[in-house]
């Protein structure tokens, strides 16, 4: 529901989800490789499977930021009205 006092200077949070995703996968990578290379496969598969849900996020995200702005009423737009019955 929109209340009318949005802050005008609101940001998406996409650029920071966008780093540390990239942050997530680094490290989930590293791991991955990490735990390899000492003989521990459960502990490597667990890094693995952070690296895939990291990589999907940051392509999520990219896909989002790609899209560009979308509308968002301005100041002129009165506020919604709470639904009734609550």
């Amino acid at each position: 529901m929109r209340s009318g006092n949005e802050p005008v200077t609101a940001r998406s949070p996409l650029r920071l989800r966008f780093w540390l995703s990239l942050w997530g996968l680094v490290w989930a990578v590293a791991g991955t490789a990490a735990f390899s290379l000492v003989g521990r496969p459960g502990w490597a598969a667990a890094c693995g499977v952070l690296a895939v849900l990291a990589l999907v996020d940051l392509a999520v995200v990219l896909h989002h930021i790609h899209q560009g702005p979308h509308y968002q009423p301005g100041p002129d737009v009165p506020p919604y009205e709470p639904p009734c019955g609550r």
